[in-house]
Parts: structure tokens; C-alpha cells; sequence
């Protein structure tokens, strides 16, 4: 039996704290900190809540993601290239920092990039 990319990123907890972790160190980040600016700490507790959700159901957890797709959540926000590269180095960070195998991030690497059109600015 194959063990869900849910289960070998350490379930619900594991992808809870991966998620709390690349968050915050983004919101203190020079480049994408300007996301996060002039939002209630309500609004940023919500969609994180969101991210955490919808990685566990894309990984193959029990959850069910009630956030908007991909292209409506990020319009209009003017993402570059250069977030986008920042945003990648900051998640491969903290996926090494966490243990995370080659295996498993490479897994997770292409789900992101399979995001990219949907998430940076044309």
C-alpha cells in the first residue's frame, strides 16, 4: 500500500507547522512582507487556516478546503516573478530545516510549480 504524501509530511501537524513556519518567515521578509501589510491579524489567521487546509487535502489528508481556487485568491495582488522565487526559497528552507527527504520535496516542489500560472502575474 503507498502512504500518502499527507502521511510521510508528517499529517496534520507536520504540514500545520511547515505552513506556520514558511508564513511567518514570508510576513518578516523584506521582498513579500508587503503582502501581509495593513491586514488584521483575523484576516491572516483565517487564510492561513486556508493554506494549512488546502495542502492537506492536496497531499491526500482528511480535509476539506473552502477557500476560493487559486487564481481568484491571488488576482490583483501583483505577485512577480521575484516573489515567487523568493517565496520557493524560503519554502525549501524550511522543508530542509524540518528534515524534509528528497523524495517528499520533490513531491511538494511540483505541486507548487504546477501553481506558478495560476499564482504570479502575467
Amino acid at each position: 500500500m503507498t502512504t500518502t504524501l499527507y502521511s510521510r509530511l508528517g499529517g496534520y501537524d507536520g504540514i500545520a507547522m511547515f505552513s506556520t513556519t514558511v508564513v511567518g518567515l514570508a510576513r518578516k521578509d523584506d521582498l513579500l512582507g508587503r503582502f501581509w501589510t495593513n491586514r488584521g491579524e483575523d484576516r491572516n489567521a483565517r487564510e492561513l487556516q486556508l493554506l494549512i487546509d488546502y495542502f492537506v487535502k492536496a497531499t491526500g489528508g482528511q480535509m476539506y478546503y473552502r477557500g476560493r481556487d487559486m487564481v481568484v485568491s491571488h488576482q490583483g495582488m501583483g505577485i512577480t516573478e521575484a516573489d515567487w522565487n523568493r517565496f520557493m526559497e524560503i519554502v525549501v528552507g524550511v522543508a530542509g530545516d524540518m528534515g524534509v527527504g528528497p523524495d517528499e520535496g520533490g513531491e511538494v516542489m511540483a505541486f507548487l510549480d504546477s501553481l506558478k500560472a495560476d499564482i504570479v502575474a502575467a
